[in-house]
């Protein structure tokens, strides 16, 4: 098995987030399977989901997609803060000339939806990049988007974060675990596990551990069902309600390895 991994895509060709075992650290790999086992999603159903975009850092087959988003205010969008990286980015986010967002589009290269520049980022000061706590970064929209495409976030004790509970998980990820990309919009049922189940999935030692004060995980208890490379940043949508941001786990749809994302109640500033 190999070791977590964040879930976003890095390089020029898109090649996934260094692996266990090539990194010192064994740091943790972006997401992209939400699709793994998933279906297609229609964006009339999630306007929210949006898809972070470079067509140089990441050419054009995929519209430069590397990463998702969700958007929470007319000129915010919520995403991983691995995402936002020199190893994903290749430097600064200011540095990448045509670094935009891609907002009411399901198909990466279709037509509709709009493409908006990104006029500031912040990424969370208490982002921990070796362990991947308080994966979360905030983009601000050089323009707003419709209110329509807003999703309310969950608060802390909200019933969407119930072990059992029914999440969606939405992403433009790798859908099979081997590199096999989607080019539309594709979303997974999970369940949203206990902290207990997920400190055991992920305890430490040679890997990430599982930290329940700024992540939450959730799966499929069969396995077959997650996120995967290339879906880091995107959400995990529980009762109409944003839960998570797709963040790290080791390998895809592993029922012993469920996805971990950002437990975005405790970490999002009050004020975006």
């Amino acid at each position: 098995m190999h070791g977590p991994f964040t879930r976003a895509l890095t390089g020029a060709l898109g090649l996934i987030t260094a692996a266990a075992g090539q990194v010192a650290t064994a740091a943790p790999v972006a997401a992209d399977s939400v699709v793994v086992g998933g279906r297609q999603a229609l964006i009339a159903d999630a306007p929210w989901v949006v898809a972070l975009s470079s067509r140089d850092r990441f050419g054009g087959t995929r519209a430069g997609q590397f990463c998702g988003g969700v958007v929470v205010a007319p000129t915010k969008v919520l995403t991983a803060a691995h995402c936002l990286g020199r190893e994903a980015l290749g430097g600064e986010p200011w540095e990448v000339r045509d670094f935009v967002v891609i907002a009411g589009r399901a198909a990466l290269r279709g037509q509709g939806g709009q493409e908006v520049g990104i006029s500031d980022t912040w990424v969370n000061p208490d982002y921990d990049p070796t362990t991947n706590s308080g994966d979360l970064a905030v983009l601000t929209l050089a323009s707003a988007l419709p209110q329509s495409y807003v999703i309310g976030v969950a608060r802390p004790g909200d019933p969407a974060h119930t072990p059992g509970t029914d999440a969606d998980v939405y992403g433009w990820g790798d859908t099979t675990g081997t590199g096999t990309y989607p080019s539309t919009l594709r979303t997974a049922r999970v369940q949203v596990l206990s902290d207990t189940a997920c400190e055991r999935a992920y305890p430490g030692g040679f890997g990430v551990r599982y930290r329940s004060d700024t992540m939450l995980c959730a799966g499929d208890p069969q396995g077959g069902r997650d996120a995967c490379q290339g879906d880091s940043g995107g959400p995990l949508v529980a009762k109409g309600l944003l839960v998570g941001l797709v963040s790290w786990g080791s390998g895809c749809g592993q029922a012993e390895n469920p996805g971990v994302y950002t437990r975005v109640s405790s970490v999002l500033p009050e004020r975006i």
